[in-house]
This record gives C-alpha cells, structure tokens and sequence, in this order.
C-alpha cells in the first residue's frame, strides 16, 4: 500500500454509501402504482418519460443545485410533469409515486462492503478524515447518523449546513483548515469527478475518482491522479 497522507476528504453518497445500484428497481416498484390505478397505462412508455425528465432537470447547473437540497419536491415536480406529458391527470398519484420512490431511495441504500473497515484502519494510521457531501442537510445527516459515520470523521461539511457546497473551493478549503492539513497533504476521493477530484485538485489536493461502474475517462483531457472501483481500494491496493 502507498504512504497514506496527513488527511483524506471523503464524499458520502456512492462512494461510502451505495445510494445508486437500485435506482431501477426503486422506480419499478414505485410505478407499479400506477399499473394498478390506470389500467391503459403503458409501463415502458412512463418509466422513458420519467427518464428524459429526470435527464433534463439534471442537465441543469442551477436546476441541480436547488433540487438536490430538496430531492423529495424535485422528484414530485418531476412527476407532476411526467404525467402532464402522459396525459395522466392525477396529480395525488404521481405524488404518491414519488414518495413511495424516496421512501425506497432511503431503505435500500446501504454502506458499501468492507467501507467502514477502510475507515477504521485510515483512522489506525493516524489519518486525519474530512466528509464532504452535497445535499439538505437533514437528508444527509439522517445518512451519517442511520450508519454511524460521524465518529470516523475529525470534520464534516454538508451543504445545506455550510452555505454552499461542491465544487465550491470553501468547502475543500473549509476542511482542509479543521484537518490541519496542507493541500499537498491531503487527497480528496468521490464518485463525481468534477466535483469531487477535479475541483480539489485545482487546489493542489490528491485527486481519486471511484469509478464504480467502469465508465472509464471516454478521452477526455481532465485526469485525476488515479481511478479506483471502490473507495476500498485506497487501503487494499497500491497507489
């Protein structure tokens, strides 16, 4: 295993927390509601619709920044336009379809294998550990506390506590004061290559993406220091 550094900034969710892998089984089982209450409901026709709306909310800066501090309203304004598409006028049901999706969301999600073992043997070395997540705050810390993750943690921002968040150099420079870590001394690690790696990096930070579906860099130009699978692989791999 490579020298460990003096701090490492760690993202939350789908690098610590698995919060991705049952997105379509969250969303089958939610429109299932929907099959049941409109009989001429087409399933392959609504789960599309719902896909190109959510790839449009998100493509959005500004419409990424807002919603993800509230995900339980965009999902429902999702919906509702979902089903204005479809021609569905029932606005309890679409509500009812995006709540029961969060609801789903939240109780399968669940820690990666062997993540707090990582965290644990960081923390017997000596590593100073920094948490760095974007989101409402009361989501987010119902995360940290359901696992129990603070304690592995000397400091941890959350945007809807903070003010702002990634990829806003404060938040990076925010933890790295509180670590008492200098940017050369220091890696930053997550699922979100830009907001994660590359923006720290511009700090001078230690930049590791968890590529956890094998997307690869597909030729861009932008390369962080080093690609792992899992956030695992810092302990359990050379560098």
């Amino acid at each position: 295993m490579t020298n460990l550094p003096r701090a490492i900034l760690i993202d939350l969710d789908d690098t610590l927390l698995d919060d991705t892998s049952n997105v379509d089984a969250c969303w089958t089982d939610a429109c299932a509601l929907a099959e049941a209450r409109v009989p001429d409901v087409n399933p392959a026709r609504l789960r599309a619709v719902i896909d190109e709306q959510n790839s449009w909310f998100w493509s959005d800066p500004q419409r990424h920044r807002s919603g993800r501090l509230d995900l339980r309203r965009n999902t429902r304004t999702v919906l509702d336009q979902v089903f204005a598409r479809l021609g569905i006028d029932d606005a309890g049901l679409a509500h009812e379809i995006a709540e029961t999706y969060r609801d789903l969301r939240e109780e399968r999600s669940a820690l990666f294998p062997r993540a707090t073992a990582a965290l644990d043997h960081l923390r017997a070395q000596g590593v100073h550990l920094g948490m760095m997540t974007n989101g409402a705050a009361d989501a987010q810390r119902a995360k940290i506390d359901r696992f129990d993750l603070a304690r592995y943690f000397d400091h941890i921002v959350i945007e809807g506590e903070f003010g702002s968040g990634k990829p806003d150099r404060r938040v990076f420079e925010t933890l790295l004061s509180a670590l008492g870590a200098a940017p050369e001394d220091a890696w930053a690690i997550g699922d979100n290559l830009e907001f994660d790696v590359l923006a720290p990096m511009q700090l001078g930070l230690h930049g590791i993406w968890v590529d956890g579906q094998g997307k690869g860099l597909d030729g861009r130009p932008d390369r962080p220091h080093r690609i792992v699978s899992a956030f695992t692989e810092i302990v359990e791999s050379p560098g």
